[in-house]
Formats: C-alpha cells, structure tokens, sequence
C-alpha cells in the first residue's frame, strides 16, 4: 500500500548545505542523525543531538526544584503521559512506586532525557526526600475530603508532586505522608479527570506558583 504523505512533518531531513550555520564535526551531533534526519519529538535547538548530549544542556540550563511520584499498583497506561509531562515542564525527575512495569508508549522516548527512579514503595520514597539536600515537601494531589484547591495553594519552591493510579487514587500511606493535599476544581458530573491531565494541570499551577513567588 502506498504510504500517504503526511501533512505535517516533524523535524528535520538529513543534513545538508542548506544549514549552513550547523558544524557536522560539532561533538554534540550524532552522525546517524545528520545522515538520516531528525524527526525525534525535541525542540529545535536539539535537532541532531546526541542523547548524552541533550542530557548535559538540561543539566547545565538547571531544572525546577520539582518531582513527580506516582503509585503504579495497576500496571496505569497514564505514567508514560506523566513522564513526558514532567520533562516538558523541566521536572527534576520522576519517581515510579510499585511492582508492576509501566507503559512507555505514552512518553515518547521523553524517559531517555529524565531521570526516572523506580521505589518499592511510599515510605522509600519519604525517605529518598528526607535524605535529599534539598529537602522537598511532599505534596499530594487527589480530591479527597480535606484537601485544598490547587489554585488557593501556595507551593513550596521544593517539592515532590504525588499522584495515585487512574480510578482508585492515592492510598492511605500516600496521603498519610504528604504534608499537603490538594484538588483540581470540576464542574461537570464526573468525580476525578485523567490522572495524567491532572498531573499536567499541577505541574503548571506548581510552574506558575514558583514564577510568582521568584
């Protein structure tokens, strides 16, 4: 069957004359990619880069002094969104807690990048915070009885987000843990949205509380 042309394509072809102002002997390129093109889902500055690379620019460019934990105890689809979410937001890195494997499809190879921890389970996680210089505060999001609009709350600049697994939430050890529990508003019929929107709403509200307060 003859492939049909795609509308929009994403990236960039092989290299050729037509970037002059790109060095193919530049170390942070990778040779595969000059030749067969760069259609990976990076932003522009990272065309043809190297993997190890990109790793380095996200290191040196620093990233928010934010995580992101989610309870995988049902093998959740939604974590692959979550990472990539987190990456696009600058997240520090994302934490997995549970036994089961996660789908990676949802992330777009955007793991490569971040730095993803697998813990066994929450109070692992507790004490991976306790013992981290920077000491972030975990802050869990889940609309249960006590919990806060996200939009009334005020983020510490360090924190961990925790997020519990699509339909049955975070569990009691989780919200037990967190010092702070906050919701998403809703005004439709519907108890709780897509946990990897939700993660993405909390990231930004986190983003723009911190930019506020800078």
């Amino acid at each position: 069957m003859e492939e049909k042309p795609s509308f929009r394509k994403i990236g960039l072809g092989p290299w050729k004359e037509e970037f002059p102002d790109l060095d193919p002997l530049d170390p942070r390129y990778d040779p595969e990619l000059l030749e067969a093109g760069d259609r990976r889902n990076v932003q522009d500055r990272y065309r043809y880069w190297t993997v190890e690379a990109i790793r380095r620019d996200l290191d040196r460019r620093g990233y928010l002094d934010l995580e992101i934990a989610c309870e995988n105890w049902t093998h959740d689809f939604n974590i692959g969104s979550m990472v990539r979410s987190a990456n696009a937001f600058g997240a520090r890195a994302v934490h997995i807690i549970g036994p089961h494997k996660w789908n990676r499809k949802g992330s777009l190879m955007t793991e490569v990048y971040e730095r993803v921890y697998q813990e066994p389970s929450i109070a692992r996680l507790a004490a991976y915070a306790k013992a981290s210089p920077l000491k972030p505060h975990l802050i869990a999001v889940d609309n249960v009885e006590g919990s806060v609009p996200i939009e009334t709350f005020t983020f510490p600049p360090s924190c961990i987000l925790l997020f519990g697994s699509e339909g049955e939430g975070l569990s009691r050890e989780a919200l037990s843990a967190a010092e702070a529990t906050v919701y998403i508003e809703q005004r439709g019929s519907v108890r709780s949205i897509n946990a990897a929107a939700a993660a993405a709403i909390a990231m930004y509200a986190y983003s723009a509380c911190v930019k506020k307060g800078a």
